[in-house]
């Protein structure tokens, strides 16, 4: 492969988890291309560092991108590593997703010092997410129970749980593994009680659109199935008109050459939970994950995305 690019330069937020997913994109390019100089620098987003207001106030997820993609549009580095379920709908003009990886495990994990499962938490139990979507998912199951809003990275939302401050915090299950912190992951939700954010547990890459030999460069990461799978449910997302940080949960998943999304929206009390699923082949990805969204509006659901 012919390609003049001394220096691949990635850029990604600040978190120790961004970081190593940011070396996970420069380790597998480094199998690929051992001879490329790849550099990581850091950025400190918004969402970052806005941390006394929940996210559905600020601006939601698109606060973790945006500053990342005007250094790409600044040509100050050439792609940027997100985690899928962060990206909006619609990305600014002259970028691109270039490849995403292979999805690790989607689900989300209840985390509580105890070990407890969902089931097991005692009445008025105080549990921690800055997600709409965990909390209608949450409440829905056990309306006993208190949703506090939970910022802040990895680690500082576990040393928040381990000071007290809740009894349990939900987290995904993929960011948990890509730190090492398999000794929180003994209570994974399942799909059926918890649907994740769309495109959950996959990594992106981000790209100028202009920059034909970064798009060659970074194309053999694409997972193709996860890849389909992910568009599926940005499609979801967009026909929806909605945020990343909207109550609404979306999962794709590919079984014998069949493509089935599943898609959920909820109030945020709990107290309205609105589910459709609709299967064809992968090709028809975006038509398939459309195709669920208006099942969703068609139920009432636009009323529970837009307030």
């Amino acid at each position: 492969m012919q390609m003049n690019i001394p220096t691949l330069r990635i850029v990604s937020r600040k978190s120790r988890l961004a970081i190593q997913q940011a070396e996970i994109v420069k380790n597998l390019l480094l199998t690929i291309y051992p001879e490329l100089n790849i550099s990581i620098s850091s950025i400190n987003t918004s969402g970052d560092q806005i941390l006394d207001q929940p996210l559905n106030k600020i601006g939601g997820k698109g606060l973790f991108v945006k500053e990342l993609e005007t250094h790409l549009l600044q040509n100050k580095a050439d792609i940027a590593v997100h985690s899928m379920k962060d990206m909006p709908s619609v990305l600014p003009a002259g970028l691109a997703l270039g490849a995403i990886l292979q999805r690790a495990d989607p689900r989300d994990v209840l985390v509580s010092p105890a070990k407890y499962d969902l089931s097991q938490l005692p009445a008025g139990s105080i549990v921690g997410t800055s997600s709409l979507r965990r909390q209608a998912q949450i409440l829905a199951l056990r309306p006993d129970l208190r949703v506090k809003d939970l910022r802040g990275n990895v680690e500082t939302r576990l040393n928040k749980l381990v000071a007290g401050d809740y009894s349990a915090i939900v987290l995904a299950m993929a960011g948990l593994e890509r730190l090492g912190l398999n000794q929180w992951l003994s209570c994974p939700l399942t799909l059926d009680s918890m649907l994740p954010a769309a495109g959950q547990g996959a990594l992106g890459i981000e790209y100028r659109i202009a920059d034909a030999n970064i798009a060659q460069l970074i194309a053999p990461l694409n997972h193709s199935i996860t890849a389909t799978c992910v568009y599926a449910e940005r499609a979801m997302i967009s026909k929806l008109g909605a945020s990343c940080q909207a109550p609404v949960g979306g999962l794709a998943s590919i079984k014998d050459n069949i493509l089935t999304v599943n898609g959920l929206v909820g109030s945020a009390n709990g107290k309205y939970i609105f589910t459709a699923q609709h299967s064809g082949l992968p090709e028809d990805a975006v038509s398939i994950g459309e195709q669920v969204a208006a099942q969703l509006l068609v139920q009432g659901a636009g009323d529970f995305i837009h307030a």
